[in-house]
């Protein structure tokens, strides 16, 4: 049977062949050994070939050749058991042009019977677009699902760090409640205590109060000093600033500091190995010092040694500072950096429990490490590592 006979006989009906011409969609019609018997202008157009380079050649030359072995018996399975069917619902079909493109494609199929021969239909529309449209669409989708999840995150941020602040300050009024009265009534009493000492021979009890007022301000200031660091440091407001000093006098003027500190009979011991001048920022590290200088005097008693050992390598710059005091429980070690953590050991010893998570921001702020080993009731070693930085 001929082509130009399937389509005499197929287009009895004119507006049949006019469908059949005109179509803007592919349409094939193959025979039972799966060759094309029939092509519409819009299946040339679609797949580059004449109607003559496709008339009696087997449907797998539009398939891409990876597919051709498998689709043979899909065709076959059809025309056992044929059926008016859309073609891979839910898969992506392709197909192949002259020019060896693969494109997408979607394929409606039907069949019927000429003389006797069982025929098939497929009605063929190139999707490229669509799925281009499609892709479009779903990289939007992805785009607008991650900006969702990133503002989400964003948001949860932002939630988490007001319930943190709703946090501290709830600690802070519990805790203030607590360190401020203390020192505040040493002021009041001290000052209500002076004015009765207004004799010459009384001057010795008017400096001792006077000493335990600016003792009490001090610890009053530390308190506001510690909150104000921690929430520059959470904010992100704490700028490095490097700069060339000597690192040796630098840790002689931070004992000098806390000299006052220094219960009776208690000592630091100073030394000093390696390159003099180094490049840091002087203020972190004087806080830092300062901090882990005094927590030592602090949590020690009367006549014991603390060790301050700065080693300044070429790599890396080591400062140890070593106290005799009460130590850290074993058991709440892993705490020690958090806020507003105190040992059980040191609940009656002021403090704000802000200290050792300053020092640890600070020390990570410049580049560096911060660790401690420690004993109950023999002592507490810490040691910050940093980069070496020198002139």
């Amino acid at each position: 049977m001929t082509a130009d006979h399937t389509i005499d006989t197929l287009g009895s009906d004119t507006a049949f062949k006019v469908l059949f011409q005109y179509a803007t969609i592919g349409i094939l019609v193959i025979d039972k050994s799966g060759k094309i018997s029939l092509v519409n202008p819009g299946a040339e157009q679609l797949f580059g070939y004449t109607r003559s380079e496709l008339l009696d050649q087997p449907l797998e030359v539009l398939l891409p050749e990876n597919l051709r072995k498998k689709h043979t018996g899909h065709r076959e399975g059809y025309f056992a058991s044929p059926k008016a069917r859309s073609m891979g619902s839910g898969l992506d079909l392709l197909a192949q042009k002259k020019d060896g493109k693969v494109f997408p494609v979607e394929i409606s199929l039907g069949h019927y019977e000429l003389s006797g021969e069982r025929m098939a239909v497929a009605f063929i529309t190139d999707i490229t677009e669509r799925k281009r449209a499609e892709q479009e669409l779903k990289q939007l989708n992805e785009e607008l699902e991650q900006r969702v999840a990133d503002r989400t995150m964003e948001l949860k941020a932002a939630l988490d760090r007001e319930k943190e602040l709703n946090e501290m300050k709830s600690r802070f009024v519990s805790m203030a409640s607590h360190e401020f009265r203390t020192p505040l009534s040493a002021v009041l009493s001290s000052v209500s205590l002076i004015e009765q000492y207004h004799r010459v021979e009384h001057e010795d009890k008017r400096k001792k109060h006077v000493e335990r007022i600016k003792s009490s301000v001090k610890n009053l200031t530390d308190i506001l000093n510690d909150f104000l660091s921690l929430d520059k440091l959470e904010q992100g407001k704490v700028e490095v600033d490097p700069q060339q000093f000597d690192f040796e006098e630098f840790g002689a003027d931070a004992i000098d500091e806390v000299e006052n500190m220094l219960k009776k009979g208690q000592e630091i011991c100073y030394h000093y190995s390696g390159e003099k001048q180094i490049l840091q920022d002087k203020r972190i590290l004087r806080n830092v010092l300062l901090n882990l200088l005094s927590n030592a005097c602090k949590y020690s008693e009367e006549d014991k040694k603390i060790e301050l050992r700065i080693t300044c390598g070429p790599e890396v710059v080591s400062i140890v500072i070593t106290d005799q005091g009460i130590g850290i429980p074993e058991d709440e070690q892993k705490n020690m950096f958090e806020k507003f953590y105190r040992a059980r050991n040191a609940v009656n010893i002021q403090g704000t429990g802000l200290g050792l998570n300053i020092v640890k921001r600070y020390v990570e702020l410049i580049q560096g490490k911060i660790s401690f080993t420690s004993v109950k009731n023999q002592g507490t070693t810490f040691t910050v590592i940093l980069p070496g930085q020198h002139a």
